[in-house]
């Protein structure tokens, strides 16, 4: 049982001019509380520091913590250079990289961005797809590459992550198709569903996919991204993640919590919480800070690194595959 937590990589704008460099000590901190991993989220809708130079600039300086993105758009960049960035930071951090790929969702949060990057909307799913087998294929010294969408000849010899194979690669996203190409062909999942129920089926569906295609359900790690504010005055707590889906999001908390996980309240009620994910299949939770200054980000990760030990502790109360994700007759 991991948990993580995601780095507040806009605090950069918001905060004094030397807030970006405080990210890394930020990291390092993080690491020493207990965390497993450090993830960077990718967007251009806000100013923020870039995800992948977020993680290079932390792979020297930490040690064990897993370095991640939640969720990359590879769509952003061009496939094979994306490659060559990747590979890179496996090798910085000595294969301590794993790479959540996501496509992008309707409304601002998707098709704008793929005006700005030059892409068609439409065959987006199928891009990404495409995307990561050419990365796979050029991390294993492939000179060429013929999907439908993505074509190469004579590609120069690449970079070479530090594992064979290259870093492990989740998908982000839960509707049914997602589900199933999880389990088909990546090597985790990391959703957001508001409800542990919707988590716990939709895992029994990716383990489904996985066993369908001849893989084993433990090929592909169950994650989880869910924002947490810990506050024992639960008025201001929902008032901070107010004004943080405000200005993260431009929408009300309410609106928010209908279609992301979101968990506020004291911190045995936080606890309680992240335990029914948990009990739900969960192994690898990346926890966004609610909050929207550093200071107070750094306070929310001291409590919830507080949590780390009873949290972790559940998984000895629950097993995913028996009791939630029964391999298929």
């Amino acid at each position: 049982m991991d948990i993580g937590v995601l780095l507040p990589t806009g605090t950069a704008q918001w905060g004094p001019a030397d807030s970006a460099r405080e990210l890394v000590a930020f990291g390092r901190y993080a690491e020493r509380l207990g965390f497993a991993s450090l993830f960077a989220n990718d967007s251009l809708l806000g100013p923020r520091v870039e995800a992948l130079t977020m993680l290079a600039a932390l792979a020297p300086v930490t040690e064990t913590v897993t370095l991640g993105t939640a969720a990359l758009m590879p769509f952003l960049r061009r496939p094979i250079q994306a490659a060559q960035a990747l590979a890179s930071i496996d090798l910085l951090s000595a294969g301590r990289l794993t790479v959540t790929v996501g496509a992008g969702f309707p409304g601002r949060f998707g098709r704008p961005l793929y005006s700005l990057s030059e892409l068609p909307w439409e065959r987006r799913f199928a891009r990404l797809d495409e995307t990561v087998a050419l990365w796979r294929a050029l991390w294993d010294g492939a000179a060429a590459f013929h999907g439908e969408i993505l074509r190469f000849e004579d590609i120069p010899p690449a970079t070479r992550p530090h594992r064979a194979g290259g870093p492990p690669i989740w998908l982000g996203g839960a509707t049914p198709a997602a589900l199933v190409r999880t389990g088909r062909v990546y090597d985790g999942w990391l959703p957001y569903p508001p409800d542990p129920a919707d988590y716990a089926s939709g895992l029994r569906d990716v383990h489904k996919a996985a066993i369908d295609a001849g893989r084993e359900m433990e090929d592909v790690t169950p994650a989880l991204f869910v924002s947490v504010r810990i506050d024992d005055d639960i008025e201001s707590g929902r008032q901070a993640l107010e004004d943080y889906a405000r200005a993260t999001y431009g929408m009300p908390l309410e609106e928010l919590e209908k279609i992301q996980a979101v968990v506020t309240g004291s911190a045995d009620q936080v606890r309680e919480h992240l335990e029914r994910y948990v009990a739900a299949g969960a192994r690898h939770i990346v926890a966004r800070l609610g909050a929207l200054d550093l200071h107070s980000q750094r306070d929310q990760l001291e409590q919830i690194a507080e949590l780390i030990p009873a949290v972790q502790a559940a998984t000895d109360h629950t097993s995913t595959s028996e009791s939630f994700c029964p391999r298929p007759n």
